[in-house]
């Protein structure tokens, strides 16, 4: 699609987000138009890795309808959003708008993105009214995976007292475990 149009080169295209992160890092492009579900490295992963880069590459994120995966990546710094079932020349004019230093968010898209925003915003007013600051920083941290200990290591805390808070949040939220717990935050987008 892209060879067609005579502005635009195009040098590389990559199967999956190990081979998309090494091309940019190697090449440096202008833009980067990235699926944000690849194999081996998702699209999202591929951000994060980029941001420890010194690169001016501008990113176009190409997602499903998906509220939760554009705004991550809007948040990430993602200065296009189109969506993949969208017509072709749109995803064009994404990347010439992004090129230009614009943003591009596809209507539908950018419905999703702030709908999600919205209920993340709405969950963190719930939960912080609800738990305190420490509660709030053990209970992602559990909902992580990360055992006990590893939480008490990471805010210098005793195990013991890591142990006091997680109770508390599951007291607070009517919970009982650590998967009802991730279920919880994430359901919330708090993850």
């Amino acid at each position: 699609m892209f060879r067609i149009e005579h502005d635009v080169t195009v040098v590389a295209r990559a199967s999956n987000g190990v081979e998309a992160l090494e091309a940019v890092r190697r090449l440096q492009p202008d833009i980067l138009v990235l699926d944000l579900r690849m194999p081996k490295l998702d699209g999202l992963a591929v951000i994060r890795e980029l941001q420890h880069d010194d690169l001016r590459t501008r990113i176009v994120a190409l997602t499903g309808v998906d509220g939760d995966l554009a705004a991550k990546a809007i948040e990430l710094g993602v200065r296009g959003v189109v969506l993949k079932d969208m017509a072709p020349e749109l995803l064009v004019r994404a990347v010439r708008e992004v090129h230009a230093g614009g943003t591009w968010l596809e209507r539908t898209a950018a419905a999703n993105t702030v709908g999600r925003l919205l209920q993340r915003d709405a969950a963190t007013r719930e939960i912080t009214s609800r738990l305190t600051p420490r509660e709030i920083e053990v209970a992602q941290m559990i909902a992580k995976g990360l055992p006990n200990k590893a939480v008490a290591d990471r805010l210098r805390i005793s195990e013991g007292t890591a142990k006091v808070h997680l109770h508390h949040v599951y007291a607070k939220l009517g919970l009982v475990g650590r998967m009802a717990l991730a279920q919880y935050l994430q359901s919330r987008g708090l993850d």
